[in-house]
């Protein structure tokens, strides 16, 4: 890695706006743990600034008991992520629900966590949760999993657990009430791995632009999981913005990886892709880390500067890279917070 690259990379506030952590929790963020992809060490060493952490849960059935049982774990990890701060072998980690908290942290040396939830199951059928997610800090609830769920459709109906091909037409009447109840809370609405109708009515319905923490371009690699050319067209006509995730069947189709990882490069393809869609503006940097998330050359959160290094490399200069860095989430998270305090 070059001097250029590492002074260019360190002077930056980088956050990643896609990160699993282990479940049941281990309480060893704040260590060099050679089976998860991003810990506080990894994050230091790397230069990454910031990471949302996210109580994820699997799709399970939709009934009380399922619900239930949801909710408490949602709970349980929001928790858990609440409890990764503090100041342990040299490192200090903050947890951080307001992007004025994620720069504060930044410029006193500390690395921010910013807690979500991946899976509207979360909160079963129940819209109180979401205010209960938010005192716990979630400044996003992705809509669904890979499953249908009581919000709306999925992008990859669960046939282990008799889905339909789609169940709601898109959102449910549930789903369009959470989407408004997000929006009161300062929560943004995370339309990553929602069906097509799903995610194109949360554009519409929601009065702050939506994001995709964790997507891929479905131009370059025919996936459910990856934005088609209208959905980003509507991602911008909305404001909203995608985050490149890490993931390498939804970089290259596996034919054409051929056995190979997927590479920087190939991530980087995803990302040039978009700015010259839809702009420097709407797109940005995720990696699914320790959710499946893992490239040849970005291992994990210590090669960090490997996406600086391509990204430099393809000519974009120190302001762009800020925006795919964080910059560009940072602005739809206070665009979430200024919606709330005006009672949007």
């Amino acid at each position: 890695m070059t001097e250029a690259v590492l002074a260019l990379h360190h002077s930056l506030l980088t956050l990643d706006s896609h990160i699993d952590i282990p479940w049941p929790d281990r309480d060893d963020a704040f260590l060099d743990t050679p089976d998860r992809f991003v810990d506080f060490p990894k994050m230091q060493r790397g230069h990454l600034s910031a990471g949302c952490f996210v109580a994820y849960l699997p799709q399970g059935k939709l009934d009380a008991e399922g619900h239930k049982a949801a909710q408490a774990q949602t709970i349980a990890m929001l928790e858990a992520i609440n409890r990764m701060q503090g100041a342990r072998n040299g490192i200090t980690a903050r947890v951080c629900p307001t992007v004025d908290e994620i720069e504060a942290a930044w410029r006193d040396g500390a690395l921010a966590v910013v807690p979500g939830v991946e899976n509207g199951y979360g909160m079963g059928d129940d819209i109180g949760m979401l205010a209960k997610f938010r005192a716990l800090g979630a400044r996003y609830v992705t809509l669904t999993h890979n499953g249908h769920n009581a919000l709306g459709d999925s992008g990859q109906p669960n046939r282990t657990l008799g889905d339909p091909v789609a169940m709601h037409g898109g959102l449910s009447a549930l789903g369009r009430e959470a989407i408004a109840e997000m929006n009161r809370l300062g929560m943004l609405v995370d339309v990553s791995h929602t069906g097509r109708e799903t995610m194109l009515q949360a554009v519409e319905v929601s009065s702050v632009p939506v994001v995709a923490t964790h997507a891929c371009v479905k131009a370059l690699c025919d996936h459910p999981r990856n934005l088609d050319d209208v959905q980003l067209d509507a991602l911008k006509a909305g404001g909203g913005l995608i985050q490149i995730t890490a993931i390498g069947g939804f970089l290259r189709p596996r034919a054409e990886l051929g056995g190979r990882r997927a590479t920087v490069a190939d991530y980087m393809d995803h990302l040039d892709y978009v700015v010259k869609r839809l702009g420097v503006e709407y797109v940005g940097i995720s990696s699914d880390f320790d959710g499946g998330g893992q490239l040849e050359g970005w291992e994990n959160a210590a090669a960090s500067p490997a996406l600086t290094a391509e990204l430099m490399r393809r000519g974009y200069d120190r302001s762009e890279i800020q925006a795919f860095w964080g910059g560009n989430f940072r602005r739809l998270l206070r665009k979430g917070e200024e919606a709330a305090e005006k009672g949007v």
